[in-house]
């Protein structure tokens, strides 16, 4: 596989990184040959990104790499890493990827004459002509650059050092500290560098955030947001929502809801396949029931669904279902179902997006329910939460997988409202409403959308009995003196 590559523009030419989502942003790579700066404070990923960048480099893109610290020893950085799995044991292994340290000693010294990186340089190009390399690491500059007082001196030095990178074609990684979003005094290294990404680790309603931002990149384009990211054993994953684009494949055959009645609303065919579905509703009014019964017929029908619970464990949710007719139990111990319960507050919104990927990829099932999809509110703004599902939707959509999107509405729920503010994404919209005659309370369900698909505008009323839920038309009932 060619790591290399070209702007949009046909401009710079590019280093792919090898991280999921950075190469979009920064569409295609890193500035091939040239210097890039990762800022940001403590704990916000700048070793783990450079780290990735080097074995990534190396396995996949075979460019050998040097990565050099001036903090911490070898074997510490491979015992820190030990738990990731992009591949550094095996870089290591392959002698493509060398990490060499050059400590600095903080003891205090009698300065006499001037500081330079003569010493440094020689070692450096020593350690790259070792293995040919093509990539390099420089993590972190705060530390060799505090043997500087003089200012006039250090951005002498560092530009040599730079220089140094380029004159030897070097794609290089050097990273910096940035405390409570202020650079350091050593901040001439962002004017100095080609590409500089920033890093940020937040906390917001006590819970971790993190961000990535391309500051600026010379000769390309470049996604100008802040994208969050993830640290996981799987490295770097960064979600970047401009990158998504509208060109997912619009599948023509249907897969039906399970239940007899919604289906004969929708032409008689049930959701088309690869579909998003939103069921919404007031508490009790039976938004689980009709996602589980999809559920539950998709696995019926040899297919494989993951169902995401936010609100009940796996055992509950079997329990609460089998007392309406539904069966989850023999779904699940077959593994065609899979019931992941799991409380919102566990995670941020991103990582749950990330856990999402990773089980889709590893089950790669043919339906998805998140139940309830209001449950993502707790940990995250309307705006927030609307990005997060556009990329799921976005993600599920691109593999064909039909979903399933319980959402509670407050009170008794009324026409076109929704925590969420996903309902103009959506592709079905079902709406379920509580209404009181005759002394008795009543589910009414109807279809308030349905792109593709000539659906019924008559209201349903909803049943739940032990023999399964059903939808009958309501004229029908009235007619028959049942209303």
């Amino acid at each position: 596989m060619d790591a290399h590559g070209k702007s949009e523009s046909g401009g710079v030419p590019k280093v792919c990184t090898g991280i999921s989502g950075l190469d979009e942003i920064t569409r295609g790579g890193l500035p091939a040959g040239r210097p890039t700066l990762l800022s940001g404070g403590p704990g916000c990923g700048k070793t783990m990104l450079a780290m990735e960048f080097i074995c990534r480099g190396a396995m996949q893109f075979d460019e050998p790499g040097i990565f050099v610290s001036f903090e911490e020893s070898p074997e510490d950085l491979e015992a820190n890493f030990a738990e990731c799995t992009f591949g550094l044991s095996a870089a290591l292994a392959s002698g493509k990827v060398r990490l060499k340290t050059a400590l600095i000693n903080h003891e205090p010294v009698v300065e006499s004459g001037e500081y330079t990186l003569d010493g440094l340089l020689v070692r450096l190009g020593h350690w790259v002509d070792s293995v040919d390399a093509r990539r390099l690491v420089l993590d972190s500059l705060d530390s060799l650059l505090s043997r500087f007082t003089a200012s006039a001196n250090l951005r002498y030095e560092l530009s040599r050092l730079l220089q140094w990178s380029k004159d030897r074609g070097l794609t290089t990684i050097v990273t910096s500290e940035r405390n409570d979003g202020q650079p350091q005094r050593y901040s001439l290294q962002e004017y100095i560098s080609d590409c500089v990404i920033l890093l940020d680790h937040r906390v917001a309603g006590q819970v971790s955030k993190r961000r990535l931002r391309v500051l600026k990149y010379r000769g390309s384009g470049h996604g100008k947001d802040e994208y969050p990211f993830l640290i996981g054993e799987l490295g770097i994953s960064v979600l970047p929502i401009t990158s998504l684009g509208l060109d997912s494949l619009a599948p023509r055959d249907f897969v039906t809801s399970g239940i007899t009645g919604i289906d004969a609303m929708l032409d008689g065919n049930g959701y088309f396949r690869g579909s998003t579905v939103l069921v919404t509703g007031a508490a009790g009014t039976g938004k689980s029931s009709l996602a589980a019964c999809f559920a539950e017929a998709v696995c019926r029908h040899g297919g494989k669904c993951i169902y995401f619970s936010f609100e009940e464990s796996a055992s509950q949710l079997v329990r609460n279902m089998a007392s309406i007719g539904i069966d989850l139990e023999t779904s699940t111990k077959s593994g065609s179902l899979r019931v992941e319960p799991l409380r919102p507050s566990a995670f941020g919104l991103e990582e749950h997006l990330a856990r999402v990927h990773a089980m889709v990829d590893n089950m790669q099932p043919d339906a998805v329910v998140m139940d309830p999809i209001t449950s993502f509110t707790s940990i995250g703004d309307r705006t927030e939460v609307k990005a997060m599902l556009i990329r799921l939707f976005d993600f599920l959509k691109s593999r064909g997988i039909t979903v399933i999107l319980p959402s509670l509405t407050p009170g008794f729920g009324t026409d076109g409202e929704t925590e969420t503010a996903v309902s103009s994404l959506v592709d079905t919209w079902i709406i379920i409403l509580f209404v009181r005659e005759q002394g008795q309370r009543r589910r009414q369900l109807y279809i308030h959308k349905a792109r593709g698909i000539a659906h019924s505008q008559e209201l349903g009323e909803l049943t739940l009995s032990t023999t399964g839920p059903a939808v009958t038309p309501y004229a029908q009932n009235a007619a028959a003196g049942l209303i």
